[in-house]
């Protein structure tokens, strides 16, 4: 079994429409996937429908359902705010060791990919003084990077490398997914990001297209 965590430069990078591909991917491959979102804000569970978890259920082959839900993504705040604040406007507080604990237990039952979504950029508060990061060094797996291509991406992405670096977390792969409508050279963006790390970058252009099937056929490959 192996077991990655799929984190990126910000909200909004596409971390769950990379993780979802992914998915299709390796079930296409007939390998065995399972996902987690453990923490999600921006929820609205009068309408689960399109929310982050329900993408990932549906990418699973799975009926967004209030106990499949809740089996992926047992912490959902409504308020579309970083998942602390989100927790405080509904009186409540995300237990960092909590989630550390429900993704160990994941990774110790998991058949043969998990993939753990989280929330946010790489330093996005969890708790009142954990971040994403603090999550990620807690687990010790490998890390799945996805940044974007708009105009200041490339500063972001490496703001969080540099964060994961000077935490000594390993780096699987950097993925680009392309950001609709960027003026930005989506290859460019890459090409530049390869100066700064000896990890694979990939640039996931977005569409269906060969170019898009043959990225996520390589990213699988590394799992």
């Amino acid at each position: 079994m192996s077991a990655f965590f799929v984190t990126g430069s910000g909200t909004d990078v596409g971390k769950t429409f990379v993780t979802a591909a992914l998915i299709r991917r390796l079930r296409a491959q007939g390998r065995a996937v399972a996902a987690l979102k453990p923490v999600v804000s921006g929820y609205n569970s009068d309408n689960p429908a399109g929310s982050d978890p329900a993408i990932l259920l549906e990418a699973l082959g799975l009926p967004v359902t209030e106990e499949n839900l809740a089996e992926i993504a047992p912490w959902r705040f409504r308020a579309p705010l970083s998942p602390d604040m989100a927790a405080a406007t509904e009186g409540r507080v995300i237990d960092a060791a909590a989630v550390v604990a429900f993704c160990m237990r994941a990774i110790a039952t998991a058949p043969d990919v998990l993939l753990i979504e989280g929330a946010g950029g790489v330093m996005a508060p969890v708790g009142a003084r954990q971040t994403q990061a603090d999550l990620m060094s807690a687990l010790g797996i490998p890390l799945l990077f996805v940044a974007g291509s708009y105009l200041g991406a490339i500063s972001h992405a490496l703001t969080g490398l540099d964060a994961i670096k000077c935490r000594g977390l390993g780096l699987c792969a950097l993925i680009v997914d392309e950001t609709p409508g960027s003026s930005v050279d989506l290859k460019a963006t890459c090409a530049s990001l390869e100066n700064f790390t000896s990890a694979p970058v990939l640039a996931l252009p977005r569409g269906a297209s060969a170019a898009s099937e043959t990225v996520l056929t390589r990213l699988a490959a590394l799992l």
